[in-house]
C-alpha cells in the first residue's frame, strides 16, 4: 500500500460514526457543567492517524476531527485554549506522516496558531505512545483514544489499562476484516502484550470454526478492555452495503458514554445501506433501523433474538432488561425493550406478570 489508498465503504461508515460521536463528546467534556465546573484539560488521541486524506481527496480522520471541533455549533461555550485541549496524531510510516503534516497545514494553517494544541508525531503507537502522553502530561484528565490500526492491533494491554484507569477516559479499537483469520502470522509475544497474558487469548485461538473465529476474538478483546478498567464495553460489526465489514470495540467507565455512542449509531445506521450488527446474533443481517423502526414500531429480528437469548437465562424485570440492552448489547437502547417484549408477547413466546400494560416492574419470562 502506498502513501494514499482508496476509502473503503466500511471506513466511510466508521467515519460517519466518529463524527457524530465527537459532535456529542466535545461539548460534554469542554463546556462548563451546571455547577460551573470546567475541566482543565481534555486529550484526543488518534494513534494510527494515516496520511490525512484518501486517493480521491476525501478527508482522513485527523482532518475531520480538528475541523468538527473548531467549527462546532457550541464552540463559543467550550473555552478552547492550547493548554486545555490537546489533539494527538501519531503515524508510524514516515511518508504518510509527512503527508499528514502537509495536509493539516494546508487545511488549517500553521498548527502553532490554532486555539488548540495539535501534536503530530512520527512513531509507533505500541512503542511510543505511552512516553508521548507522559511528555504531554495528560494523565489525570479525560482522554479519548482511537486505536484505528485496521490490521495492526498491537496496542499493549498496559497502555489500554492505564487509559482505562484514567479519569473519564474512553477507547475505540478497530479490527480489520482479516485480523481474526490470520493469527498464525502474528508473533505470540505480541498477542501476549495486547491481551495481557497468553491465558486470555489461547482459548480464542483454539476456535476451529471459521465462521465463529471473529466472534470469539472480538469477545476476547472486549473482555481484555474489561480487565483494563473499562466497566462498559460495546462490540459491534460495521456492515457496509458493499465491501468487507470491520469490527469495533468501544470502552468507557460511564453509562453516559454508552448512551452517547448508541445515539451516534442511531443517527448514522441505515445510511447508504450500512448497518451495525451485534456479534452475538446469527440470523440474517438486519435492515437499517430507520426504515423498519419508524414505520410502525416493529422490533427487528436482531433485537428479538437478543432478548430471547437473555430470557433463556431466566426471567427478568423490564427494568433489568432495559439496563441489559443498554449496557450489554452493541446498539440497542432502554426504550427498545418494550417494543421487543410487546412483539414477543403478541407472538405467544413470552408472558409477563402481571399481564397488561408493561411497567419497569413487570417480570418477563419465556412461555
Amino acid at each position: 500500500m502506498g502513501v494514499l489508498w482508496k476509502l473503503e465503504p466500511a471506513t466511510a461508515a466508521k467515519h460517519r460514526l466518529y463524527k457524530r460521536y465527537l459532535d456529542a463528546w466535545w461539548p460534554i467534556l469542554l463546556q462548563p457543567s451546571a455547577t460551573g465546573f470546567l475541566r482543565p484539560r481534555v486529550t484526543y488521541v488518534d494513534a494510527f492517524a494515516g496520511p490525512g486524506e484518501y486517493e480521491d481527496h476525501e478527508e482522513g480522520s485527523p482532518v475531520f476531527a480538528i475541523d468538527r471541533l473548531l467549527n462546532h455549533a457550541a464552540v463559543t461555550r467550550m473555552q478552547l485554549r492550547r493548554e486545555r485541549v490537546c489533539m494527538v496524531f501519531m503515524e508510524r510510516d514516515r511518508a504518510r506522516y509527512g503527508h499528514l503534516c502537509k495536509v493539516l497545514t494546508s487545511r488549517f494553517g500553521p498548527l502553532k496558531d490554532l486555539p488548540i494544541n495539535v501534536v503530530v508525531r512520527h512513531g509507533e503507537a505500541g512503542r511510543d505512545l505511552t512516553g508521548m502522553l507522559d511528555e504531554l502530561n495528560v494523565w489525570g484528565h479525560p482522554i479519548l483514544a482511537i486505536f484505528d490500526g485496521w490490521g495492526n492491533v498491537n496496542v499493549p494491554f498496559g497502555l489500554a489499562e492505564r487509559i482505562g484507569r484514567n479519569r473519564s477516559s474512553e477507547v475505540i479499537t478497530t479490527f480489520g476484516p482479516n485480523w481474526f483469520s490470520r493469527r498464525e502470522h502474528l508473533n505470540t509475544s505480541e498477542l501476549d502484550s495486547v491481551f495481557g497474558s497468553r491465558i486470555h487469548w489461547e482459548p480464542a485461538d483454539r476456535e476451529s470454526r471459521s465462521d465463529e473465529r471473529w466472534r470469539v476474538w472480538l469477545s476476547t478483546y472486549r473482555e481484555a478492555l474489561g480487565r483494563a478498567g473499562f466497566g462498559y464495553r460495546l462490540q459491534f460489526e460495521v456492515v457496509p452495503k458493499t465491501g468487507q465489514p470491520l469490527y469495533l470495540v468501544y470502552g468507557t467507565r460511564h453509562e453516559k458514554g454508552v448512551e452517547v455512542m448508541k445515539a451516534a449509531m442511531w443517527e448514522v445506521d441505515g445510511s447508504d445501506g450500512m448497518v451495525f450488527r451485534d456479534p452475538r446474533t446469527r440470523g440474517a443481517a438486519p435492515l437499517g433501523q430507520a426504515s423498519l423502526w419508524e414505520a410502525g414500531k416493529i422490533a427487528q429480528p436482531e433485537l428479538l433474538e437478543l432478548v430471547m437469548q437473555r430470557l433463556s437465562n431466566g426471567p427478568t424485570s423490564m427494568d433489568d432488561l432495559e439496563q441489559w440492552l443498554l449496557l450489554e448489547t452493541s446498539r440497542w437502547r432502554r426504550q427498545d425493550a418494550k417494543v421487543a417484549v410487546n412483539d414477543l408477547r403478541a407472538d405467544g413466546l413470552v408472558i409477563t406478570e402481571p399481564s397488561g400494560r408493561l411497567t419497569r416492574k413487570s417480570v418477563v419470562r419465556l412461555r
